[in-house]
């Protein structure tokens, strides 16, 4: 891994055998990685972040003023979220296998007795997986027609860096686990931004076009996405 300085930023550069360039800052600190297709020089590079360094700075800018959700302790009454809305969260022991149960403004944790914090991350993390594919599934069914794209298959798993991505070789997409403690539209602004790039792999002017035909409020969407408290997020030029 090489990299490049600018002033106090250090960003880390990686080469790979891709075609264009693409820049990121990533949180929680706002460290600044720069993947660029392997046949283009340093120096290139470097002119190439010169005329970026605003935005770095501002992506960092709004990345250290941003709302983030504490770590969650596993504790009665704590606060969880599903679809934008916060819950009180209960826990009870149970010999029979671990379950969610969600009614007005409580979240019913059922775990095994003596369960530690780590197993009931990984109940509710596999409750949330569940409650995407629920929704994602039919949003899925209807802009799959809409783009008149074709999807093979949908992962759903935790992501550090990433609300979604897209595989446009083998046209599959991934879902980050935390969407689902966002509202229901960012879920849907999510799934047609990664379909979208089975059509344009890059968000270049054409991808562009394509969400502004297709959601054009994703803007404001993608906004409010950022605007939530957050665990994960990442921002890419």
């Amino acid at each position: 891994m090489n990299e490049i300085h600018l002033g106090e930023l250090n960003i880390e550069v990686e080469l790979k055998d891709i075609k264009n360039i693409h820049l990121s800052v990533y949180p929680p600190n706002g460290k600044v990685r720069v993947t660029a297709p392997a046949r283009m020089d340093l120096e290139t590079i470097r002119i190439f972040l010169v005329s970026k360094v605003g935005w770095i700075k501002q992506q960092q800018k709004k990345m250290l003023a941003q709302e983030r959700e504490t770590p969650r302790e596993f504790l009665e009454r704590e606060t969880h979220y599903l679809w934008g809305d916060h819950y009180l969260l209960s826990i009870i022991e149970t010999s029979i296998k671990p379950f969610v149960e969600v009614s007005h403004k409580q979240l019913t944790l059922y775990v095994r007795p003596s369960s530690g914090k780590e197993e009931m991350q990984g109940v509710l993390e596999a409750w949330y997986r569940q409650q995407i594919r629920v929704v994602a599934d039919p949003l899925i069914d209807k802009w799959q027609t809409r783009l008149n794209v074709k999807l093979e298959k949908l992962f759903v798993q935790r992501m550090k860096t990433r609300w979604g991505s897209c595989t446009p070789q083998s046209r599959y997409i991934r879902l980050n686990t935390e969407l689902a403690k966002k509202p229901r539209e960012c879920l849907e602004y999510i799934i047609v931004h990664e379909l979208a790039h089975l059509i344009e792999p890059s968000h270049n002017s054409k991808f562009q076009a394509i969400m502004d035909k297709y959601l054009p409020h994703w803007r404001q969407v993608r906004a409010e996405l950022n605007r939530a408290p957050l665990g994960h997020v990442e921002w890419e030029y």
